[in-house]
């Protein structure tokens, strides 16, 4: 069985090299893409949680069971960030 794919293993070898430069940067390419586009994410979903007023809002309680009583669904979400009722802590 070796005897038949010793050719082969010979004709390959001088490929060897130059394919695992290639897959190694290729490998080592995409950890950087992965890591660089998980950052850019954190950093995009950061800004969109600090854009929502709740936590600066007079209606605001900080209790985990009802934390607004004016729009108890909203609060604290995404969908708060335009809140119509929202009131400044004076």
């Amino acid at each position: 069985m070796l005897q038949f794919l010793r050719p082969l293993i010979h004709a390959i070898q001088p490929f060897l090299v130059p394919i695992c430069f290639v897959l190694a940067w290729v490998l080592l390419l995409m950890i950087v893409w992965s890591i660089t586009s998980a950052i850019a994410s954190t950093i995009a979903n950061a800004k969109r949680m600090h854009q929502i007023p709740c936590s600066n809002c007079a209606f605001f309680t900080n209790d985990h069971r009802l934390k607004c009583p004016v729009q108890p669904k909203i609060a604290m979400t995404e969908k708060a960030i335009g809140c119509m009722d929202f009131r400044q802590h004076s």
